[in-house]
C-alpha cells in the first residue's frame, strides 16, 4: 500500500509524462509536493521503484518510467495526452550536407531569410552577454513569426537537452521583452550574463529552469532578469 505522498508523486509524474512526454525534474517534484529538499523526493522515488511502480533508466537525464499505477490512479491511463500550452518544442531544421565550418549553415527551405548570428549563448552556466554580430545564417521564412525582429545564437552547454536543444545547435530567437510561463527565453541576468532557460514567474521572483536534472533552477528577483527574446526555432548541422 502506498502512502499519500507516494501516490501524489506518482500522479504528478504520470500527468507530466502524459502532458510533455518526459518526466519532471527533481526540483519540479519537490515544488509540486511542497517538500523542503530533494532528498525527500529521492526517498519517495526509491520507494516507488522498490514497489514496482516506476523504473529508473541508467545513463539518461530525467530517466524515470512509470510501469504501473495503483487503483486510485487508474483513471489516468484513460486520458489521452495533450500538449501543454506553455511547453515549447522547437522546430528543428537539419542540414545533412557534407561537413563544413561551424556556423556555415545552409537551409534549403524557400524563401530564406538572413539572420544575424549574435554569438554564443549558454545552456548551462551563464556566460557574458552577447552584443556583437559574428556573421549571418539563413533560416526559412516560415520559422519566423510576425514582423518582429529575429536573431540567431549558437548554443553551448547541455542544460536544455531534455527540451531537444543540444550543444552546438543554432537557436532562432524572436526579440521581445515579455514571456509566458513555460516559454524558453534568452534571459539577461544583472545586465551582464545571458543564458537560455525556461521561464517561470513566482510572485516577484523569476525562475530560470534548466531542461536537465543535473542543473539547479535559478531563482532571482525580477529586477535582476531582463527578457531578450523567445525561442521560436532551431537549426542543427550534422
Amino acid at each position: 500500500m502506498l502512502t499519500r505522498k507516494q501516490i501524489e508523486l506518482l500522479e504528478f509524474i504520470q500527468k507530466r509524462m502524459m502532458r510533455d512526454g518526459v518526466p519532471p525534474s527533481f526540483d519540479e517534484m519537490k515544488d509540486a509536493l511542497d517538500l523542503r529538499s530533494k532528498s525527500g523526493i529521492h526517498r519517495l522515488v526509491t520507494a516507488l521503484e522498490e514497489r514496482g511502480f516506476i523504473r529508473r533508466l541508467p545513463h539518461r537525464a530525467r530517466a524515470l518510467e512509470v510501469l504501473r499505477l495503483p487503483d486510485a490512479l487508474a483513471h489516468l491511463t484513460d486520458t489521452p495526452p495533450a500538449p501543454a500550452k506553455s511547453t515549447f518544442t522547437p522546430r528543428v531544421i537539419t542540414n545533412q550536407r557534407p561537413a563544413r565550418p561551424r556556423g556555415a549553415l545552409t537551409v534549403v527551405d524557400s524563401p530564406a531569410v538572413q539572420l544575424p548570428l549574435m554569438g554564443r549563448i549558454a545552456a548551462g552556466v551563464p556566460i557574458e552577454a552577447i552584443s556583437e554580430v559574428s556573421h549571418h545564417v539563413s533560416v526559412p521564412g516560415t520559422m519566423l513569426s510576425g514582423r518582429e525582429h529575429h536573431y540567431a545564437l549558437e548554443v553551448t552547454g547541455d542544460s536544455m537537452i531534455d527540451a531537444g536543444i543540444n550543444d552546438g545547435d543554432v537557436v532562432v530567437i524572436r526579440e521581445q521583452d515579455t514571456a509566458d510561463n513555460g516559454d524558453i527565453i534568452v534571459a539577461l541576468v544583472d545586465d551582464q550574463e545571458a543564458t537560455l532557460k525556461r521561464y517561470r514567474r513566482k510572485g516577484s521572483m523569476i525562475a530560470l529552469e534548466a531542461a536537465n536534472s543535473a542543473y539547479e533552477t535559478r531563482l532571482l528577483p525580477e529586477d535582476r532578469v531582463r527578457i531578450q527574446g523567445r525561442l521560436v526555432g532551431l537549426i542543427r548541422s550534422y
